[in-house]
């Protein structure tokens, strides 16, 4: 009898998924339990199994399409089963069908040269195909940022993605290679009159987001707009951190302690000081929380991912030192577990590696707050009635007004400075 593959949840926050690789063609026999597919959710990638034994009979979701829970994506069956029934019920949301590739507006300018077309996903295809779109490139989005910064010649590549798109890996082969052809520089020949034919509004072209970029938008809008913020702000002077990172560096280099990573932990030790702040909101209860599970956030290529390091209050230095690079890592390659970077009762944001000295940082319900962290900087500051140069660094935290009162957040502000400023007071 004719099974139906439906969409599976994946994560808990998961409402569709895109299908990034079928590991199976149609007519491959799939065993049950088998991995069938690969598929990107709103934070990773992850394997679907099969649930049934058999033939994959019908694809009826294909590579870079995206489908909601529970909605029909492939056929398993007989090899001589007449599946024509169960096809009928398979009815592809029209706005989830495989993108096209978007197109200017307008186009103010002739071009000889073929256009590019960015395509949604980064998924895997399994053979290495020429473009063959027209005189259009099919091309990821991702491919192409990673092409035009090493200045690569799009045409001069065969995609191996779905339908001949260039994907990341045909960039990173070019570039392994070392063969990639450098741009020409491009003379602009700016001809009299030809001004004008620009000042009208400008090309564009439309991207499908991702499954993570769509996730963010719905998270977001539920927590800015029904979650109360409120902010408070405070300078640390980060002269003894930074020695006691080199020092413990100096003795096991193979540490490779990080000032987020002592961030980390002194944090940790200051919600536990401060339990009204390792709390949550929940509907009819404030809801109080004996470990410190701190969010780490992570840029990747599609936004932004938070790893939890779980009982961050009970972990040495080293401990979340090396947890924080595997789980970065992990999150990078888009492999994290729901379980790893879901249920933290704090987070930490981070952007003081990319110059910014200070920002505000929107809460990722249900925690009641985030810290976000500037830059270390050395600055003149005064003490003792003489001004010295000391690293400093500024700090917000954003706190859920439900949860969290004004002074409370202050005392644990002033907790958490007090320990980042003598470090000692970990091993106390």
């Amino acid at each position: 009898m004719a099974t139906q593959v439906i969409m599976p949840k994946l994560s808990p926050t998961m409402e569709e998924g895109q299908i990034s690789r079928w590991l199976k063609k149609e007519g491959d026999k799939v065993s049950l339990g088998e991995p069938l597919a690969e598929i990107d959710t709103d934070k990773a990638t992850m394997e679907m199994q099969a649930l049934a034994s058999g033939v994959l009979r019908k694809i009826v979701i294909n590579e870079g399409e995206s489908a909601p829970l529970g909605q029909m994506i492939a056929i398993i069956g007989e090899p001589d089963e007449d599946i024509s029934q169960v096809l009928s019920t398979a009815a592809k949301p029209a706005q989830e069908s495989a993108p096209a590739p978007p197109e200017r507006e307008s186009k103010p300018e002739p071009e000889k040269a073929p256009a590019v077309a960015a395509s949604a996903g980064d998924g895997n295809g399994r053979a290495a195909t020429p473009v063959a779109a027209g005189d259009r490139l099919i091309v990821s989005p991702l491919a192409a940022r990673m092409a035009a910064e090493s200045g690569i010649d799009l045409r001069s590549i065969s995609g191996s993605g779905p339908g001949g798109r260039i994907i990341k890996r045909d960039i990173e082969a070019v570039l392994e290679s070392k063969v990639a052809p450098a741009r020409a520089p491009q003379l602009r020949v700016v001809v009299p009159g030809a001004q004008k034919a620009a000042l009208g509004a400008s090309p564009y072209r439309d991207e499908p987001a991702s499954e993570m970029r769509r996730t963010i938008a719905k998270r977001l809008v539920t927590s800015l707009g029904p979650v109360p913020h409120f902010f408070l702000t405070t300078e640390i002077e980060m002269d003894r951190a930074a020695e006691m990172r080199q020092g413990i560096n100096a003795l096991d280099p193979d540490l490779k302690i990080s000032i987020n990573d002592i961030i980390i932990k002194v944090a940790a030790s200051a919600l536990i000081q401060h339990p009204q702040v390792n709390a949550s909101y929940q509907d009819k209860a404030v809801r109080y929380y004996e470990r410190a599970d701190v969010g780490v956030a992570v840029a990747i290529d599609e936004g932004l991912i938070t790893p939890v390091i779980r009982s961050a209050d009970l972990k040495s230095l080293s401990e979340i030192a090396v947890e924080v690079r595997e789980l970065a890592e992990r999150a990078r390659s888009r492999k994290l577990r729901p379980e790893e970077y879901t249920g933290a009762s704090f987070s930490i944001s981070n952007l003081g590696m990319f110059g910014i000295d200070e920002f505000t940082a929107v809460i990722n319900p249900p925690e009641g707050a985030i810290l976000a962290v500037g830059a270390m900087a050395a600055k003149p500051v005064v003490r003792d009635k003489e001004v010295v140069v000391r690293q400093m660094m500024r700090v917000t935290m954003s706190c859920d007004h439900r949860v969290i009162d004004g002074a409370t957040g202050a005392k644990f502000l002033q907790t958490f400075k007090k320990i980042l400023e003598n470090p000692l007071y970990l091993v106390v």
